[in-house]
């Protein structure tokens, strides 16, 4: 297998982190107020920053395996051990799943409005792309994502120079109400969320610990610098700040945008498909030991037909947030414990003490009620 640069692998953490919620955030951050949003943005980067690091090091030590093997090498002990891990497995992948059906929804809905055609053959086309990218493995997933980056910023780059000859609209300054910040700070930890991401950059880098760290940070440097154009950009030229922000902001910048923003948020949806899926095949493979293509279809194929269940995208979005909180905040950290015990860590230094532990445990939790708050 051919190895990831550094840059690859930061694409991929990146994909991973820029989904569709990323078009959540303005209306949010409209509610939340600039100065208090900016300031959740930045503690939202270090607190995933140093969960993240500890999921690294955590992975490295199991030879860059993926969640499952993690938890079942430093977590899961005793007689329960193996009903522990079948559990964890099933939960896992049904959250993946769910999230990759909610994103195949979400792009299949825009292809077909595009193109004048049946959700349906949008959903198919969506899926064949995004899926059959991941069956050529790592470094496939690798180059497109990186390709996939560059275009986000270079459509970024172009929205953001028509946002600052329309603007519209003053920043909105003052702070909101407790349950409105609670919620900008669940959505901001969930576009940060990049866990299952992170073992695929430590295999890519051939447990590389300097290079993995820098891909890390560059990673979340990328997802923070996205989320601020988009928030920024949208609060200044939107006719109206829309609960997903490229209607509004379209509107208020000229309906070329409407084709420009619908090409962002396909590349938005399909990186974080492809980061995804590859863990998931990656831990189906890892608990069944079937071969790598077989491990694929089982990863993939549900997630086309979860689609014709009836759901709401940004509400599947919310819940499945919520969940992967509740799995960070509990699992994440008394792994981590675990894993010192066999000696200390090689990738967070002095940031690996208790109280660093505790804060991440605590900022997790209330990512999750701010996930599923109402507003």
């Amino acid at each position: 297998m051919k190895k990831l640069t550094v840059w690859e692998s930061a694409c991929i953490i990146t994909g991973y982190g820029i989904g569709g919620g990323v078009m959540a955030m303005p209306y949010l951050a409209a509610r939340c107020g600039v100065w208090m949003s900016l300031l959740i943005l930045v503690g939202a980067y270090f607190l995933s920053l140093l969960m993240h690091m500890m999921v690294a090091d955590l992975s490295l030590r199991a030879g860059g395996g993926q969640a499952t093997a993690i938890y079942e090498k430093f977590l899961f002990r005793g007689k329960f051990k193996k009903a522990l891990i079948i559990v964890f497995f099933g939960m896992v992948a049904l959250v993946l799943l769910s999230t990759l059906a909610t994103y195949i929804s979400g792009a299949g809905e825009i292809i077909s409005t595009q193109l004048g055609i049946h959700p349906i053959w949008g959903r198919l086309m969506f899926y064949a792309v995004a899926a059959g990218v991941v069956l050529f493995g790592l470094k496939a997933v690798g180059i497109s994502e990186k390709i996939a980056v560059a275009l986000i910023f270079a459509l970024l780059g172009v929205f953001a120079v028509a946002s600052f000859t329309h603007i519209r609209n003053p920043l909105p300054m003052a702070p909101g109400k407790w349950n409105e910040t609670l919620a900008f700070f669940g959505m901001s930890m969930f576009s940060f969320v990049a866990f299952f991401s992170i073992p695929q950059a430590v295999e890519g880098l051939g447990g590389d610990v300097k290079k993995i760290r820098r891909a890390v940070v560059i990673g979340f440097v990328n997802i923070f610098a996205i989320i601020l154009i988009v928030v920024f950009c949208s609060l200044l030229a939107s006719v109206e700040i829309t609960e997903i922000a490229i209607l509004g902001w379209s509107a208020g910048i000229g309906m070329w945008a409407q084709v420009v923003g619908d090409a962002f948020v396909l590349l938005a949806i399909v990186t974080t498909y492809w980061s995804i899926s590859l863990a998931l095949t990656d831990i189906i493979k890892e608990q069944t030991r079937l071969n790598t293509r077989l491990s694929w279809l089982l990863a993939t194929v549900p997630t086309f037909l979860l689609t014709f269940l009836p759901a709401g995208f940004m509400e599947f979005l919310r819940i499945t947030g919520g969940i992967n909180a509740i799995l960070l905040a509990i699992l994440i950290v008394p792994a981590f414990r675990g894993a010192k015990k066999e000696g200390p860590t090689r990738m967070l230094g002095k940031f690996a003490a208790l109280p660093a532990q505790l804060i991440v445990v605590a900022a997790y939790l209330v990512m999750a009620v701010g996930s599923l708050v109402e507003i």
